[in-house]
């Protein structure tokens, strides 16, 4: 009666887990922070253009950065360093970082237009909340925007 009651337990138990997955894997995965506020069909619609030309754009600059920051890895290590090649790579990795910082900036500015006051409001305390963190975990970068 016992073993009848843990197999039945467990199935029940394994049942939900998979219900869980299934259901998890049918959301609509968050690609930004407009993702997480109500916005209407058209708002939608007009998000889906501004994210065409700004998501391609910020991932060859990051794809950039992190090829940066493994030459500049590689320039570290060597046996004996070169103050001036790595002060420039250090350089060439600080305009990145400036360059993704103002396509973000820009990004943020084309979203706000498009929102109500009351989104607005909303879309200040997304934003808010990841500044005071440290930064932006802008579309997926640092992890699940859902979280924050």
């Amino acid at each position: 009666m016992k073993d009848i009651f843990l197999v039945l337990l467990s199935a029940i138990i394994i049942i939900q887990l998979v219900v869980r997955l299934i259901a998890r894997g049918r959301q609509k995965p968050i690609r930004g922070y407009l993702d997480i506020i109500a916005l209407t069909a058209e708002q939608k619609r007009r998000v889906e253009e501004i994210r065409r030309d700004f998501l391609p754009q910020v991932e060859g600059i990051r794809q950039s950065l992190r090829q940066k920051r493994l030459q500049l890895n590689d320039l570290l290590f060597t046996e004996a360093p070169d103050m001036k090649t790595i002060a420039e790579k250090s350089n060439e990795i600080s305009a990145l970082q400036t360059k993704l910082e103002r396509e973000v900036i820009d990004h943020i500015l084309q979203e706000k237009e498009l929102l109500s006051p009351e989104q607005k409001r909303e879309f200040y305390r997304l934003i808010r909340k990841e500044f005071e963190k440290g930064g932006l975990g802008v579309h997926g970068e640092r992890g699940n925007v859902k979280d924050r």
